[in-house]
């Protein structure tokens, strides 16, 4: 295990970040992104906060009004409150304009939602663009309520404010760069919400520690759609012209599965490094077309865009029964599962990294023997753990990438660059 001589977090750390995230009410834009982002900047100092103010044009859409809450709740006939933000945020829909009215059930019927599959979730629903209010609760509570006047009141607001989000920008040895993106624009959801912005976070400070960087490093916190559209339309030349690799990290927390999902492409170098890491790390990972889109990458890979994005998961997005409901909560993440989905993208990163176009230096197999690099004693069994080595120099004619060769011989490129650097301090390989 490589990991190119940096220390790694446990799982735990990352677990209590999302921990402490979980509370936040965030949407695409107001003080529950500047809180969250707030926090990301005390474990990364690095991190700058960018607002985007409201009417700005970004290609075909317009930053929308600023939606701040601060309480919404449902009173019964009794004068109970049987819905309260206070103790879920998920309770009230997205963006819902103020309300303050008192009205029958059949009146506010039509401003309920909940999922008749799911008798005990809290489904989360939003309304961006249309401007309507409505609650959000159990199927099971929505049967019990009974005839009457009811109270609702919703404490928002929506103002003429600005969409926030965060970069980070790590310089390299090389112009070109790495792309990370996640989102922090959902409520109070696990695997779907909090796992990339924490996953996210221990990746930029492994990648801040590096001694030296192949790669510049863009990492981007935003919310998600209107904040990828927003980004690119600022710096869509830039990247175009300096991002080799790109990952969208989301759903990156449960325990169940690893999932990929590839660019518009399919062929880029994410794409070959992400798939080349899951058939290692996890050979019965789940493989989906990008007809299967449903975050970021839509964007990233838009015609006209065409950046090489890929994704690397645990359980994909819509994949999972909790997806979108109070169901996705802290239990359905772990700290093991979120690890995992950090060990994931930092092979793909040290992939990247370390990838070369290695060469041998003597014709024929030289003899690794008299360099202590093969068994001096040949009886059967003795030369296996070998057998990579003999293999990564079989295929080293200078024409090959290492992630090539690996691909060929079935090892992982970040086994073989051990044998590249032991090969090349012994004058038998060189490389670009």
């Amino acid at each position: 295990m490589n990991y190119l001589g940096k220390p790694l977090p446990n799982g735990d750390l990352i677990y209590q970040l999302a921990e402490q995230l979980f509370p936040i009410c965030r949407s695409i834009t107001g003080n529950g992104v500047r809180e969250t982002l707030g926090i990301l900047q005390q474990e990364i100092p690095e991190l700058q906060v960018h607002e985007i103010p409201t009417g700005t044009p970004c290609f075909d859409w317009t930053i929308p009004k600023e939606w701040n809450i601060r309480d919404a709740w449902i009173c019964d006939p009794s004068g109970e409150k049987i819905v309260d933000f206070k103790r879920s945020n998920l309770h009230v829909m997205g963006y819902s304009v103020p309300v303050d009215q008192r009205m029958s059930l059949d009146e506010l019927q039509s401003h309920l939602y909940s999922v008749p599959e799911q008798p005990n979730a809290i489904p989360y629903v939003t309304s961006y663009y249309k401007e309507r209010w409505g609650f959000c609760l159990t199927d099971h509570q929505r049967k019990g309520l009974k005839p009457g006047e009811y109270h609702v009141k919703i404490d928002s607001e929506l103002t003429q404010g600005s969409l926030s989000y965060g970069e980070i920008s790590l310089p390299g040895s090389s112009d070109q760069e790495v792309f990370l993106s996640t989102y922090v624009c959902h409520p109070s959801m696990g695997n779907n919400e909090l796992s990339g912005p924490c996953v996210a976070t221990f990746l930029a400070k492994w990648i801040k520690e590096l001694h030296s960087r192949r790669y510049r490093y863009r990492i981007v916190f935003i919310p998600e759609t209107i904040g990828s559209i927003a980004y690119l339309s600022l710096h869509k030349e830039e990247m175009q012209k300096g991002v080799i690799a790109g990952f969208n990290i989301s759903c990156v927390g449960d325990n169940r599965d690893y999932s990929f999902l590839p660019s518009r492409a399919g062929n880029t170098v994410a794409d070959r490094v992400g798939q080349h890491v899951l058939r290692h790390m996890a050979p019965d990972y789940k493989q989906y077309t990008f007809l299967d889109r449903g975050s970021d990458e839509r964007q990233y890979c838009s015609p006209g865009i065409d950046l090489p994005v890929a994704s690397v998961m645990r359980t994909k997005y819509g994949m999972y029964p909790e997806y979108h409901t109070s169901l996705d909560d802290l239990s359905l993440i772990s700290p093991e599962g979120l690890f995992g989905g950090y060990m994931a993208l930092i092979r793909c990163l040290e992939v990247l990294e370390q990838d070369c176009v290695p060469k041998a230096t003597t014709p024929c197999e030289p003899q690794l023997g008299k360099r202590g690099l093969y068994p001096d004693l040949s009886m059967k069994g003795s030369a296996n753990h070998v057998r990579q080595m003999m293999n990564l120099l079989a295929y080293s004619d200078g024409t090959k990438s290492l992630l090539e060769i690996g691909e060929i011989i079935d090892a992982p490129a970040w086994e073989l660059r051990k044998h590249v650097d032991n090969l090349a301090a012994e004058g038998l390989l060189e490389y670009d």
